[in-house]
């Protein structure tokens, strides 16, 4: 059994380009790689790689990382600039014995001596809506770096076995200068154990970070619960605790493959995933918070589909 899920409705582009390689015996690494590659190059996913939203000084950093479920080896950088597609430096970062986890301008030398790509992430369109922010902030007082921060997030599993994860994205829109989230966090962001799974999250990093979810899942897969039973007991009973000692929580949004590739997923707002594994083929599916911490979770058509795309382009 192979197969592959990634997070909101941009994973669909990287589910589609990397799931024939999962089906050709290609590696989960490689398939990870490729996969969120192509979303970072895609200049539409306002908050990944290319065309992802600035910080509040105007300026855009990315975040990224990998790991494999093999070994775990762990490949991560954090407020990058200018690099082409982060994820393919965490991944190199995750073959190094030591320094795996790089930031700012340490990062961006490693990517330069490594041959990486150069590459001015900030485009035009970006720059706009970051004028109009900026706009809007002189006209009513008031900073939202709210909207805009969805993660990529990509987990697959192999014909032999192997697993591997990877996350990439911009962060807060409008974020303070140097900020990072959980995405580049082992355990936080991601994990990844190739005997048991791996998880993966998108949503407001600061709260995300307070508790490692990702990894307290792949435990209790372990301890005999279903991926979906052992996400959803991580996940929602944090969230119920964390309302209760902070008072407020932020979205969450978490994906799940295990090493049999059975898929899950747990949010509190709505939220999309694509997945493609050996018996589906590559799909996209709408997942809607209901009461008692229920998800409905439907197809999307290929009309809402075509809607976003239009959508985002304009």
């Amino acid at each position: 059994m192979y197969g592959m899920i990634g997070t909101w409705s941009m994973a669909t582009l990287g589910v589609e380009k990397a799931s024939p390689l999962l089906a050709q015996g290609q590696s989960s690494g490689d398939v990870v790689e490729e996969a969120i590659s192509a979303i970072e190059d895609y200049p539409y996913f306002k908050s990944v790689g290319y065309g992802g939203l600035p910080n509040a000084i105007g300026e855009l950093e990315m975040d990224s990382a990998f790991m494999n479920g093999d070994d775990f080896q762990i490949g991560a950088i954090a407020g990058v600039k200018d690099i082409a597609n982060p994820i393919r430096v965490s991944r190199r970062l995750s073959q190094e014995r030591v320094n795996n986890f790089l930031v700012a301008q340490g990062a961006q030398e490693y990517a330069k001596e490594q041959g990486f790509e150069p590459k001015t992430m900030l485009t035009a369109r970006a720059i706009r809506r970051w004028e109009e922010r900026q706009a809007e902030v002189a006209r009513t007082g008031r900073l939202t770096p709210y909207d805009g921060h969805d993660t990529v997030c990509v987990v697959a599993l192999d014909q032999q076995g192997s697993m591997a994860v990877g996350t990439s994205t911009s962060g807060l829109f409008m974020k303070h200068p140097g900020r990072v989230g959980d995405s580049p966090q082992a355990g936080n962001g991601f994990y990844v154990d190739s005997e048991i799974g791996g998880v993966a999250a998108t949503g407001l990093g600061e709260d995300m970070m307070k508790r490692p979810i990702c990894f307290e899942t792949l435990q209790l897969i372990r301890a005999g619960y279903s991926v979906q039973e052992a996400l959803d007991r991580a996940v929602y009973n944090f969230v119920d605790l964390l309302k209760e000692r902070n008072g407020q929580v932020g979205e969450f949004s978490y994906i799940a493959l295990d090493h049999t590739g059975h898929y899950a997923c747990a949010t509190n707002v709505d939220f999309q995933f694509a997945v493609a594994t050996e018996l589906e083929k590559p799909q996209l599916y709408l997942a809607q918070p209901q009461a008692q911490h229920e998800v409905k979770i439907t197809p999307a058509s290929q009309q809402w589909i075509k809607e976003y795309y239009t959508r985002i382009q304009q």
